[in-house]
C-alpha cells in the first residue's frame, strides 16, 4: 500500500485557525459504517448516538508549554520543542536550526533555565540536559509557550483552549484534539445517560509533527510514545467487552493505547510503557468499536489509522463530502463520529 493512496485535496481555507466557541458548537459528521450513510450534526448532539452502557475512553494527557526560545553562547537563536522526558533533567527535543546544536552546545533560555546538548539521535532529535532551580514545571510555565501545530498561524489568546477539559497529567507536545470538543456540561449529560468514562494516558510526541516520507506505508517507522492503562480502566473496558457493550474512543491516541494492550479476544491489560504501534489497513481493531476524531492531514498515519475502521475508499469518500460541505479541518476543526 502506497502513502499516496491516502492523499486528498484540501483547500487551505478549510484549515481551522481558531477553536470553536463554545467547544461543543463545532460541527459533527456522523458516518454509519453498516449503511455507509452520512449525517451532518453539531457536536453537542453526540448524545443522540451514545447509549447507556457505552464506555467512552479519553486520554487525560495535558500539553506542556513545550516550545522554548533559546540562544547559544555565541548569540545564535534556537527553537526547542520538548518531546519526551527521559530522566528528571534530560529530555528528547527537536531543535531548529539543528546545525547550531551539536553535542556540547550550551543553550540559554532565560535567567532561570539553560541546557546542554548531550547527543544526536539517528533521526535528528537531540538529548538535552536542563539546568534550573526550584520546580521544573513552574520554570517551564514561565519560559515556555504552547506548541501549536505548524499549520496554525493565528495566535491563541487562551492557552487552555489547546487543552481538553479533562487534561490532568503533563507530558504531551501536542493535544489529543478530538477531546477539545467536550465541555464539562456535555460530559455530565453523557454520564447522566448511563455512559461510563474510562481514562487512559498517552503522551503525544513527535509523530504529530512528522510526515510519512516513504512511498511504501509498511516501511514507515512510527514514533514511540509513553502510555499508561490503569487496572480501573482495564476493568471498565473489559466488563463492557464481555457484556457486548460498545467501547468508543475519543481520538486516535486512545485507539493506539487500547490496541497496544489488547489481546486477540479484544480484552485489554493494565500496563504502562512505550508504544510505537502503527495501525493501517488491513488491520482490524481488536477492542475499539467506534471512534470520535477530527479530520486528519492527507497521507498521515492518523488518516491511515482511521481507515482501519472501514476502508481507505470509504474514508476518502467521507473526506470528499466533508470538503464539499466546508467542514473545518485539523486540530481546531470539526469532528467525526464513526459508528
Amino acid at each position: 500500500m502506497k502513502t499516496s493512496d491516502f492523499y486528498y485535496d484540501l483547500p487551505e481555507e478549510l484549515i481551522a485557525q481558531t477553536p470553536a466557541v463554545p467547544r461543543d458548537s463545532s460541527r459533527l459528521l456522523v458516518y454509519h459504517r453498516d449503511t455507509k450513510t452520512i449525517e451532518h450534526r453539531i457536536f453537542r448532539d453526540i448524545t443522540d448516538y451514545l447509549r447507556s452502557g457505552d464506555v467512552l475512553v479519553v486520554n487525560r494527557t495535558r500539553v506542556l508549554p513545550a516550545r522554548l526560545y533559546a540562544h547559544t553562547m555565541s548569540g545564535g537563536n534556537v527553537e526547542i520543542l520538548l518531546l519526551k522526558r527521559l530522566e528528571l533533567d534530560t529530555w528528547e527535543v527537536l531543535v531548529r536550526p539543528g546545525k547550531k546544536c551539536r553535542p556540547g552546545t550550551k543553550l540559554i533560555v532565560n535567567d532561570e533555565l539553560s541546557a546542554e546538548v548531550l547527543s544526536v539521535t539517528e533521526t535528528g532529535e537531540r538529548h538535552v540536559r536542563f539546568f534550573w532551580e526550584g520546580t521544573f514545571e513552574d520554570v517551564l510555565s514561565r519560559a515556555g509557550s504552547m506548541p501549536l501545530p505548524p499549520y496554525i498561524h493565528e495566535k491563541l489568546s487562551d492557552p487552555e483552549r489547546y487543552q481538553t477539559v479533562y487534561a490532568r497529567e503533563n507530558g504531551s507536545a501536542a493535544a489529543p484534539t478530538a477531546g477539545l470538543h467536550f465541555t464539562p456540561e456535555l460530559l455530565e449529560r453523557i454520564r447522566a445517560k448511563g455512559v461510563e468514562i474510562a481514562e487512559v494516558l498517552l503522551h503525544v510526541g513527535l509523530g504529530t509533527f512528522r510526515p510519512v516520507k516513504v512511498d511504501d506505508v509498511e516501511k514507515h517507522v512510527m514514533h514511540s510514545e509513553y502510555y499508561e492503562v490503569s487496572e480501573e480502566a482495564a476493568e471498565t473496558v473489559n466488563r463492557a467487552k464481555r457484556e457486548g457493550r460498545r467501547v468508543i474512543c475519543v481520538g486516535t491516541t486512545s485507539v493506539r493505547t487500547l490496541e497496544t494492550v489488547a489481546d486477540a479476544s479484544g480484552l485489554i491489560h493494565a500496563e504502562k510503557g512505550d508504544t510505537s504501534i502503527f495501525l493501517y489497513p488491513p488491520y482490524k481493531m481488536k477492542c475499539v468499536d467506534a471512534l470520535i476524531t477530527n479530520f486528519h492531514l492527507p497521507e498521515s498515519t492518523l488518516l491511515m489509522l482511521v481507515s482501519c475502521l472501514c476502508s481507505r475508499e470509504e474514508i476518502l469518500h467521507v473526506y470528499e463530502v466533508a470538503v464539499r460541505e466546508r467542514y473545518r479541518f485539523f486540530s481546531f476543526g470539526d469532528a467525526m463520529l464513526f459508528l
